[in-house]
């Protein structure tokens, strides 16, 4: 494609925003207009960025070969197929949809259309996972961890739809396994969907993840650790950087043992973790650019996006198991611990 893909926003909240403002000035693109059904909001946006807000969803669809979808998840499935019915390349913020159902029949419009499917996993383009990426060799157990304080944006899913997505889509990049257990907790705390979990993700070669994610945390935290034969790598998501320990290859392992306190450097090496700057964002909406100029394959693909959603389904309904059988227990403790009514006696 030699001319300039004519692309447009649908949906301009906390999120949408930010895509409108950097595809407006990506190579390659060429920003037809955005639609937001707040109208206030779209008068606000267009007339901060400069874009033209389309009337309706239809007359944008009409003037793009391809949007980037940023509404609340829920509207994800409806809007991103009256995108794909005209044809139109989409790429759909995280995650696809809020069903397995809904993701399939999404994925088999874009066949039947020719169009391509990206789900905005963002965080494969974090500068830490960038750089770990030369490193990383069959890690055998993940720890995962993603607190952040609470904010209503997001809290009309539960937090694994909301955050922990993230880190199960970085999970099953860095294993390339099946999933085959998925044990997990959760509770609600100040919604009536689970605000903060903890799930353990088991695959068919082995490895072991540990994911938590909690939207009501005081301070913010990104971390990601992963242990693997050759070594240990320790990632700061929000930092964008972070280092890998490893055992020297020239290492006696027999002598040491002989030492009473080794020395750790005498047989660690210690490898800073560091990529080229850049905004996680912007190199996200450039692959989508270019996959539809052709340019390179889709990074971050909708059947991606679905493996996603599987298991972070699987994970909900381990939750709601478990919140289930607790609640039901507890009624069942109750109704045992009642008070008994007296005996009456006649006369």
């Amino acid at each position: 494609m030699n001319t300039a893909l004519r692309v447009g926003v649908i949906g301009t909240g906390a999120l949408g925003y930010h895509h409108l403002r950097h595809l407006r000035t990506l190579d390659g693109a060429a920003v037809s207009g955005f639609y937001e059904s707040d109208a206030a909001r779209a008068a606000k946006v267009s007339g901060e960025l400069g874009v033209a807000a389309a009337t309706s969803l239809e007359a944008l669809l009409d003037g793009v070969d391809a949007v980037s979808i940023a509404v609340p998840t829920p509207a994800h499935f409806a809007v991103a197929k009256a995108a794909l019915s005209r044809g139109k390349h989409v790429l759909i913020e995280k995650p696809i949809t809020t069903t397995l159902a809904e993701a399939d029949e999404l994925l088999a419009l874009a066949r039947a259309k020719g169009a391509l499917v990206q789900i905005g996993h963002i965080e494969r383009f974090n500068r830490a996972i960038r750089a770990a990426w030369p490193y990383v060799d069959q890690p055998l157990f993940i720890e995962s961890e993603r607190l952040a304080p609470f904010n209503p944006r997001g809290s009309d899913v539960a937090v694994v739809l909301d955050l922990m997505i993230h880190d199960i889509d970085l999970v099953l990049t860095l294993t390339r396994a099946r999933v085959t257990e998925v044990r997990a907790a959760g509770v609600g705390i100040l919604t009536p969907s689970v605000d903060i979990a903890d799930a353990r993700v088991a695959f068919a070669n082995g490895a072991i993840a540990n994911i938590t994610a909690s939207r009501i945390s005081r301070d913010r935290t990104r971390k990601l650790r992963l242990f693997q034969r050759n070594g240990y790598m320790t990632l700061d998501l929000a930092a964008g950087n972070g280092e890998l320990y490893r055992l020297r290859g020239d290492v006696n392992l027999a002598a040491l043992a002989m030492q009473a306190q080794p020395d750790v450097a005498a047989f660690v090496e210690r490898i800073p973790l560091e990529a080229p700057d850049g905004d996680a964002l912007r190199l996200e909406l450039e692959s989508f650019v270019g996959a539809v100029r052709g340019a390179a394959p889709v990074p971050v693909t909708g059947e991606d996006g679905r493996e996603a959603l599987a298991v972070a389904l699987q994970i909900v309904a381990d939750i709601e198991r478990a919140r289930t059988a607790i609640a039901a227990a507890g009624a069942a403790a109750g109704a045992g611990n009642a008070p008994r009514t007296a005996p009456t006696t006649s006369a």
